[in-house]
Formats: C-alpha cells, structure tokens, sequence
C-alpha cells in the first residue's frame, strides 16, 4: 500500500516498470518497479515522505556509469534528477572561486564550463563521464586529482532529511565516501582557483586526447576494479591473460584491460559473470584480490 501511495503522490513523476539498465553507459540490464524523474527541491520536498514510508530502496541513476542494473525488474525506486539538479553557477570569494553544482551536473560539461572562464583546478573531470552527484558519493577522480580535493560542502537527502555534509564529515577516501547508495546528493559546493583559461583549455584537450589513445569507445561502464596500493588494476588484468577474455556477451577490452565492453543487446548477468572470471584468475596469478568500482543493482554480488 505505501508503494502504491507514493506512486499516487509522485503523479507524472513516476512511472512503473520503467527502463533503468538501458539508461546506464552499458545499455543493459531490465528495469525498477519505479522510476521518480526528480526536477527540483521542491519536487522532493513532496515525495519524500511517501518515498521514507515506501521503504523501498532507492538507486540515483546520473548518466549510468559504473552501474549495472541485473536483467529483469529489480524491486527498487529509480531516480533521476533533472531541471534545477543541472545548474552550476560560480562566484568568487577572494582568492578563491566558490562553484555550487546540482549533483545532475554532467562532469565532463561543468570542466569545459569553468575552464573557459578561467577557474582551474577541476580540468581532470572533463575525462570522467559522470555527474557531480555520483563522483561526490564515489570520490571520483583521475589525472591526478580527485573530488575531495575541491568539495567544500555537500547537501545530501537520507530517510527525509535533508543535511549539510563537510569534508570531515565525509571521510573521503580512495573512490570511497561516508555517503551510501540510498543517499540522494542534491549538490555540491566545491572551492577551487582563478588561473590561465588558455592553459586550462589545453589541459582539458591533453586529458581528452589522452582519453581517446588510451580508453575503449562502446558500451562500457568506466573502469571495472579500483587500483590497488602501488599496482594497477588494468596492468594486472593483462598479465593474467584476459585481455580479449570473453563471458557471452561481455569482454575485456584489448584497448585497456580494466574496461568491460558489452554487445548490443547483450546481458547484464554476463558483465557480472565476466568480473568474477577476470577477478579470480588475477588472484590466481597474482594473489592480489580486486574490488570493483561497479554498483550493482539486483545482483549478490556487492564488489
């Protein structure tokens, strides 16, 4: 009955048995019981206690990478945020530059935007195809940086509740955070610098080039384990033989071996059955156990 109420409250808001895992960048995977298409505070503010009383668990989906949704209906509350989630607007504040980001934020977006009006330090994420919601809960990073070098403040929804979270608060680690799966970041402040727009541009074209020798176009998730201490997940994959290694409709990148490519119209269950191979046979060789940076949705498997 409480589902059904909050269905009834989200109105147009919802929909039931929506599309979820073809929404992810892997393109597979079955559906949620609902979907809440989210556009405002305001929009939460309504639905968040018919959502707390649903007690279901919720998955935020930004632009779907690192997520993999099982094949089926997966008995859980999508939600996407759109409308005022995907404004940013910056200002500065001595000699710093104070940027406020809905977590619908697209990452790679939000770089250029800032690079090209001179506020430097965030050129890394224009390599990270993600959204500010999503790096804030992961700590996601690369070329150097992370996202814990900049955020200043995040304003997350749990259990009804809206909270401010500081950066002591988040205990920020390796792609890792205080936040949970069923916390919903609405935003994030993030303090970085003034510099050089042309050198920050040229920083954002070397990352893209960089991107585009060296990482696998198709439908892939972003990178499938996390590099262990002093070691590389993608070189250890490679010396185990997998690169090519193929589970159904899934397989290893010859390009870089920490990515997962899947064929159209392929299974979520294989891209799972595949990072179980490709883990145990790392083991095997090198006795060293890789934890994914997937989440996994409907599935047992959790890293």
């Amino acid at each position: 009955m409480s589902l059904a109420a909050l269905i009834a409250a989200a109105g147009p808001l919802a929909t039931e048995h929506a599309n979820f895992g073809s929404l992810t960048t892997y393109r597979v995977g079955g559906t949620v019981r609902v979907l809440l298409t989210l556009d405002s505070m305001e929009d939460l503010a309504t639905i968040g206690p018919w959502l707390v009383q649903a007690g279901k668990p919720i998955v935020v989906l930004g632009n779907g990478s690192n997520l993999v949704v099982a094949d089926g209906e997966v008995d859980v509350v999508g939600i996407r945020l759109g409308g005022e989630f995907e404004l940013i607007e910056w200002h500065d504040d001595g000699e710093a530059v104070v940027v406020k980001a809905g977590a619908a934020v697209d990452l790679p977006v939000a770089a250029r935007r800032l690079a090209s009006d001179g506020v430097v330090g965030f050129e890394w994420a224009v390599g990270v195809p993600g959204t500010i919601g999503g790096a804030v809960v992961m700590n996601a990073g690369g070329h150097g940086s992370d996202m814990a070098a900049s955020v200043a403040a995040v304003q997350a929804w749990r259990d009804g509740e809206l909270s401010e979270w500081t950066p002591a608060m988040l205990h920020y680690d390796y792609r890792s955070s205080a936040l949970s799966a069923n916390d919903l970041v609405t935003s994030a402040t993030l303090r970085l610098a003034r510099g050089d727009a042309e050198a920050a541009g040229v920083k954002i074209r070397e990352i893209v080039r960089w991107r585009r020798e060296h990482q696998p176009g198709g439908a892939n998730g972003g990178s499938v384990f996390r590099n262990p201490v002093n070691e590389h997940a993608a070189r250890l994959i490679e010396v185990a033989g997998c690169k090519g290694l193929r589970v159904g409709s899934a397989v290893v990148s010859e390009k870089h071996a920490n990515f997962f490519l899947v064929d159209g119209g392929g299974r979520a269950q294989d891209i799972v059955d595949l990072l179980v191979l490709v883990r145990q046979r790392v083991f095997d060789d090198s006795g060293i156990q890789l934890e994914s940076e997937h989440r996994f949705v409907g599935f047992e498997v959790t890293a």
